[in-house]
């Protein structure tokens, strides 16, 4: 049975049915509905929601994750999700930040081994796309400003959450010359449960995408996020902090597994909120600029507020 401080109560919300709508009506998919986030409720009351580009189906295989997924060549899924990624997607994303006036938005993706580039190019057009599109609205607003109009609001900050790309740093490069205001790339779990989290991910290679964001890119935020519960020791949780930390790591976000499913792994403890506080103040002491640390933490989840409290 689940604790008392895993249980959230369920709501339905004019907002929330307008976020149901216009994602339907554009044809978008979000990683809130399809990885069975437990925050979605509260996010779509609230009139946001995390796009996940590039189809529904995952090339890739994670025990804890939600998301569909092919096993292979044979898998009925395989065809779908190899599907070439969708042209028209990165505006339709854009449409959806714009008509739901997103001063925040992080745009997620399925891993898409079968694409030479692993799908950054499509990463980097739809930042382009909320871009161009925000740049539009913008001049619009100044003209109308100009004849006694309104101002328009501050532009549209944007987080992406990417895979390891396979370790291609072209792929990887292509994301950040788009420029998002931050990069964040989950490593999920420690390093000695990667074989049964994470089999076909490395630790090592998450490690160099974060290395090679701050390197490259110290304009941007990089940012990572892990799920506990899985099996992990408080030496481990602190070690992967130091690892962090060494490739220039900014926003760390901490939060408890719940499985999505009977075919993914079980849950081998309901961490303790004063663990997850603990936690918070120990990533603090290492340099972390931004700690989430509880057990309903995402990392897309209230992400604007870490942007807003390292800058």
């Amino acid at each position: 049975m689940k604790p008392d401080w895993l249980k959230k109560t369920w709501r339905a919300t004019a907002e929330m049915q307008e976020v149901e709508e216009l994602i339907s009506e554009l044809e978008l998919n979000t990683v809130c509905r399809e990885a069975s986030c437990p925050n979605y409720n509260e996010c779509f009351n609230r009139g946001t929601a995390t796009f996940m580009i590039l189809g529904s189906v995952c090339t890739r295989n994670c025990s804890f994750c939600g998301v569909n997924h092919c096993d292979s060549e044979s898998d009925i899924n395989f065809q779908s999700s190899c599907r070439p990624p969708d042209p028209e997607e990165p505006a339709r994303v854009a449409e959806a930040v714009a008509r739901l006036q997103l001063s925040y938005v992080v745009i997620t993706s399925v891993t898409r081994d079968d694409l030479p580039d692993g799908g950054a190019a499509h990463f980097a057009e739809t930042i382009k796309q909320i871009r161009g599109k925000q740049n539009a609205s913008t001049t619009a607003t100044q003209d109308s400003s100009a004849n006694g109009g309104k101002q328009n609001a501050s532009p549209t900050a944007i987080e992406v959450l990417i895979p390891d790309f396979g370790g291609d740093e072209a792929a990887l490069d292509l994301v950040i010359n788009a420029k998002p205001e931050v990069i964040s790339h989950n490593m999920e779990t420690v390093r000695a449960l990667y074989d049964k989290v994470r089999p076909e991910a490395d630790y090592e290679r998450s490690l160099e995408v974060l290395r090679r964001i701050s390197a490259h890119a110290p304009g941007i935020k990089s940012k990572s996020g892990i799920m506990v519960g899985v099996g992990e020791t408080d030496e481990q949780v602190l070690e992967l902090m130091d690892d962090l930390r060494k490739v220039n790591c900014q926003i760390l976000t901490i939060g408890q597994y719940l499985r999505p499913s009977e075919a993914n792994i079980p849950v081998e403890k309901y961490i303790e909120p004063e663990t997850f506080d603990r936690w918070a103040e120990a990533a603090k002491a290492k340099g972390f600029e931004f700690v989430a640390s509880a057990p309903f933490v995402r990392s897309s989840y209230n992400a604007e507020e870490a942007l807003n409290d390292s800058l």
